[in-house]
C-alpha cells in the first residue's frame, strides 16, 4: 500500500509490449506522488511473439498471455478494464466506452493497430480479422471446433488467408499445420483441408533478403496451398471472396490480415499524424504536438526513423518510453530513442521450424525454432513472474512533482518531515472537490426527496409512503480491486442486495467513502470515478443518491446506508423455510478467494473477470424471479459464507437442510486457487461453521467443501422455493441471465440432536 500523496496522475492507454515493460519499470522504481493507471480492453495482453505457436498447438493460452491485472498490482498501478474511444486533450481526459471519463497529466498510448476491414464490403461481417487478438482467438477455437466436428466428412474444408507479408505467410502456416495436426488425430478422419492466400504484392516483403523470399516460396508451393497472388480482395459475401480480377474463391473460413491502421479515434484526436493515421512521435516517443503524450508500438511512426510495425520494435521501444516518461514527470530532459537499423527477424512456418534473418543472409531450420522459443520464453518468464522493490517512502522528489498543488507549504512532506493528516473532521474531503464532483454526477431522481443533492444541506430529508415498511440496511468495505469505478459499482449492488433480499424495494442511498489524501485533482479523480460506479448502479434501479459523507484515510473504502420500502405482506425473512422446499442458489461463489488470489498476484484474469461479472448481477432481478415462484424465505449470501448464512436461516426456521457439494457453483478458477493455498482472511472464521454439519472425511475432502466458507462480497440470494415450482424458477433465473443459479440441497425436518447441515 502506498503511503505517498497522489500529485499527478500517469495514464497508460493499451497494454502492448511497451507499456508492460513501463509498468514493471516503475513498479520497481516509482516516481513519488504519481499515481499510474492503465486502461485495456482486456485483463491479459498476448505476447505476438508467441501469437503463431499459440494457433499453431505448441503453446497453452495461458504461456502466451501476460497477466495485466497482477502486473498493475505489483507495480501499485490501477487497472480499469475499458475500451477507449476518443480524448478530450484540453481538459485532459480519456473517453472510454460504458465508463466515466478518467483524467491525466501525463498520457502514454501503446493499442496496437487494427486491419482495414471497412475499405473491402462485407469483411468486417464474413471474416475473422487477426485483430484484435483476443477476438482473433476465440474465433479460430470455433474453426478449430468445426474441423475437429466435421472430420469423418469426405468433403474439403477451405481456410483463406487475405493479407500477405511475414505476418500473413506466418498466420496461413500456422493455421494449417493446426487443422491438419486436428484431422491427423481425428480417428477415421476423411475431412481435407485447402489453404488459399490473397495478396496484391509478393507474400513476403521486400525488406527481407532474397534468400527468406526463396524459402517461403518454397513452404508455400505446396499442393494443398494456392495463391493468388497479384490481387486483391474486392468484396466478401457469404462464403465467397471476390477478387478485383473477377475471379472468386469459396471458403469456410476466411482469414483477415491486411495491412493494419490506427484506432479509428486517433485521427479525430487532434494529435498530429502521419500520412496513414498513426501518432507522430519525436524520436524521444513524445508527441509532435503534444508535450504531455507519448505514443509507442505499431499506433506510433517516428517521421525520420521509420520502421516495420513489428512486435520486436515495440518491445525494445519498452525499456526508452519508460526512461522519457519517468523524466518528462521529474522535468528532466527527454533522451532520444534510436532503433536498430537492422533486427534480427524469425519467421515461424507452423511445425516447429523457423525462418531466419538480418540483413542479407538467411537461415532455416528446427534448431532456430529452438531459438526463437527460448527467447520469447524468458522475455515472457520477466512479465509473468516479475520481482518487484519494494515501494520507497515519499522523499524530497515532491518537490519536482507539481511541488505544493493542492497542500499548504507549511505541510509540505520532505526527506525528513512527513506531511501531517489531520484527524476528525479535520480529515473530511474538501468541500470544492465535493462540489465538483457533486456537479458532475448524474444520480437518479426520485419525487418522494424533498431535501436532496439537488439542494445540498445538512441532511437529507424524504417523503415515506404511507402504509409502508421502512426497511434499512448498511454496508461498508475498503477497497478490493484497483479500479475505483468498478469498487463503486460493486459497493452499490452489494449493499442493495440486503433490503432486495428482504422483497423490499430499493427508494434511496447515503454513501460514505474514504479517499486516500493527495492533490486535490487527484482526490477529484478518484472521488468522481468511486461515486460514478455507485450512481451507474443506483440509477439503473431507479435508486436516488440522496447525500453521505467523504473524508481521508490510507486507502480507498466505501459503504452505503439504504432505505427501501415493502409492504408486511411482502416480507421476506430469515425463518420461513419449509420441510420439502428446494434451496437455489442464484450465483456462484468464490468471489473471496479469487479476490485473495488477486491480491497475492497468482489470480488468473479470466477468474476475476468472472468474478466482477458475478458481483454486478442484480439481486432485484432474481428476487423477482424467486417471489413469482412462491419464495418461502430468502437471504443474500455475503461475508459469513454460504454455511454461514444458511445456518442463520435453518436456525430461524426450526429446519436443517440436506446439501448437495457436486451442485455448488463454483465460478471459474475458484476450486484451482484453494488448491494453491489461496484463501480469504475470513475463511478461517467462516470454517468454524463446521460444528453446524455432519463430518464425514469424504465430504471435507471434496474440492468444494472450501466454498462453503467463502466470505462472498455482493453474493449470490438463497432462498427456500416450493419443491413443484423449483424447476420452473430456476428455468426462469437462467433465462434472466443468472447462469451459474443452482439447486444446492432440500430443506429438511430437523432431527433431535443432529447437525442442521447434511453434506451429501
Amino acid at each position: 500500500m502506498r503511503t505517498d500523496p497522489i500529485a499527478r496522475e500517469l495514464v497508460l492507454v493499451g497494454g502492448g509490449h511497451a507499456h508492460v515493460a513501463v509498468l514493471k519499470r516503475f513498479g520497481m522504481t516509482p516516481v513519488p506522488g504519481v499515481r499510474v493507471t492503465l486502461i485495456s480492453e482486456g485483463s491479459v495482453a498476448p505476447y505476438s511473439g508467441m501469437l503463431p505457436g499459440l494457433i499453431a498447438g505448441h503453446y497453452t493460452w495461458d504461456q502466451a498471455h501476460i497477466e495485466l491485472r497482477p502486473l498493475c498490482h505489483q507495480a501499485g498501478a490501477q487497472f480499469y478494464a475499458g475500451s477507449v474511444c476518443g480524448l478530450d486533450l484540453p481538459n485532459g481526459r480519456v473517453i472510454c466506452h460504458g465508463r466515466p471519463p478518467v483524467r491525466f497529466d501525463v498520457l502514454s498510448i501503446n493499442t496496437g493497430s487494427t486491419p482495414r476491414l471497412g475499405e473491402v464490403p462485407g469483411a468486417a461481417e464474413f471474416s475473422l480479422p487477426v485483430k484484435p487478438v483476443g477476438a482473433f482467438l476465440e474465433g479460430w477455437a470455433g474453426i478449430v471446433a468445426e474441423v475437429r466436428s466435421r472430420a469423418v466428412e469426405s468433403a474439403t474444408y477451405r481456410l483463406v488467408v487475405v493479407g500477405g507479408g511475414a505476418g500473413g505467410v506466418e498466420l496461413l502456416l500456422s493455421t494449417r499445420f493446426r487443422l491438419l495436426k486436428e484431422l491427423s488425430e481425428a480417428r477415421g478422419g476423411r475431412l481435407k483441408v485447402e489453404c488459399h492466400l490473397i495478396s496484391q504484392a509478393n507474400p513476403v516483403p521486400a525488406n527481407h533478403p532474397s534468400g527468406v523470399q526463396r524459402r517461403l516460396m518454397r513452404l508455400l508451393n505446396r499442393d494443398d496451398i494456392h495463391l493468388h497472388l497479384g490481387r486483391r480482395a474486392a468484396a466478401v459475401e457469404a462464403r465467397r471472396v471476390r477478387c478485383d480480377d473477377g475471379s472468386e474463391i469459396a471458403f469456410d473460413a476466411l482469414l483477415w490480415a491486411t495491412d493494419a491502421g490506427p484506432p479509428a479515434w486517433i485521427r479525430v484526436s487532434g494529435l498530429a499524424t502521419d500520412s496513414s493515421g498513426f501518432i507522430a512521435v519525436k524520436s524521444t516517443l513524445q508527441s509532435e504536438s503534444h508535450p504531455y503524450v507519448f505514443a509507442a508500438g505499431d499506433v506510433a511512426s517516428i517521421r525520420d526513423l521509420p520502421r516495420p510495425k513489428s512486435g520486436v520494435y515495440a518491445v525494445r521501444q519498452g525499456a526508452p518510453l519508460a526512461l522519457n516518461l519517468r523524466r518528462h514527470l521529474l522535468g528532466l530532459p527527454l533522451q532520444p530513442y534510436w532503433p536498430q537499423k537492422l533486427s534480427l527477424a524469425l519467421i515461424s512456418t507452423g511445425n516447429r521450424y523457423a525462418i531466419a534473418s538480418r540483413g542479407s543472409w538467411s537461415l532455416e531450420g528446427a534448431w532456430l525454432w529452438r531459438i526463437k522459443d527460448r527467447i520469447d520464453r524468458r522475455w515472457m518468464e520477466g512479465y509473468q513472474r516479475a520481482p518487484m522493490r519494494p515501494r520507497p517512502e515519499p522523499s524530497d522528489l515532491w518537490s519536482r512533482v507539481n511541488p505544493g498543488e493542492g497542500m499548504v507549504a507549511a505541510n509540505r512532506p520532505s526527506a525528513n518531515r512527513p506531511a501531517m493528516r489531520c484527524g476528525g473532521c479535520g480529515a473530511k474531503v474538501g468541500a470544492d472537490i465535493l462540489r465538483r464532483v457533486l456537479g458532475r454526477l448524474r444520480p437518479a431522481r426520485h419525487p418522494d426527496i424533498v431535501v436532496g443533492l439537488e439542494a445540498p444541506d445538512d441532511a437529507a430529508a424524504l417523503q415515506w409512503p404511507e402504509g409502508s415498511l421502512l426497511v434499512q440496511s448498511t454496508d461498508f468495505f475498503r477497497t478490493f480491486l484497483n479500479d475505483p469505478y468498478l469498487v463503486g459499482k460493486i459497493a452499490a449492488t452489494h449493499a442493495l442486495s440486503d433490503v432486495v433480499a428482504k422483497g423490499a424495494v430499493p427508494h434511496s442511498a447515503l454513501a460514505v467513502a474514504v479517499l486516500p489524501h493527495g492533490a486535490e485533482a487527484a482526490v477529484e479523480e478518484q472521488l468522481f470515478q468511486l461515486l460514478s460506479g455507485a450512481a451507474d448502479v443506483l440509477g439503473e434501479e431507479k435508486v436516488a443518491l440522496i447525500g453521505g459523507h467523504t473524508g481521508e484515510g490510507l486507502e480507498m473504502a466505501i459503504g452505503f446506508t439504504i432505505n427501501a420500502a415493502t409492504k408486511p405482506g411482502r416480507w421476506l425473512g430469515k425463518g420461513g423455510l419449509r420441510g420439502g422446499e428446494v434451496l437455489l442458489l442464484t450465483k456462484a461463489l468464490g468471489t473471496g478467494v479469487i479476490l485473495a488470489a488477486d491480491m497475492h498476484g497468482r489470480a488468473p484474469g479470466r477468474s476475476v473477470d468472472a468474478a466482477v461479472e458475478s458481483m454486478l448481477e442484480s439481486p432485484r432481478v432474481a428476487v423477482e424471479c424467486l417471489l413469482r415462484h412462491g419464495a418461502t424465505a430468502c437471504t443474500d449470501v455475503t461475508g459469513f459464507g454460504f454455511a454461514g448464512h444458511l445456518a442463520e436461516m435453518l436456525e430461524a426456521s426450526g429446519k436443517a437442510a440436506r446439501i448437495e457439494l457436486e451442485s455448488l457453483p463454483a465460478i471459474p478458477g475458484a476450486i484451482e486457487a484453494f488448491r494453491l493455498g489461496m484463501a480469504s482472511t475470513m475463511q478461517g472464521t467462516n470454517a468454524r461453521g463446521r460444528r453446524w454439519m455432519d463430518r464425514g472425511d469424504a465430504h471435507t475432502r471434496h474440492p468444494s467443501f472450501p466454498l462453503l466458507f467463502d466470505p462472498q462480497t455482493s453474493g449470490g440470494l438463497l432462498a427456500g422455493v416450493p419443491s413443484a415450482q423449483a424447476a420452473a424458477c430456476l428455468e426462469e433465473l437462467h433465462k434472466a441471465g443468472f447462469a451459474a443459479a443452482a439447486r444446492v440441497g432440500e430443506v429438511e425436518d430437523r432431527g433431535v440432536n443432529a447437525p442442521p447441515i447434511r453434506l451429501a
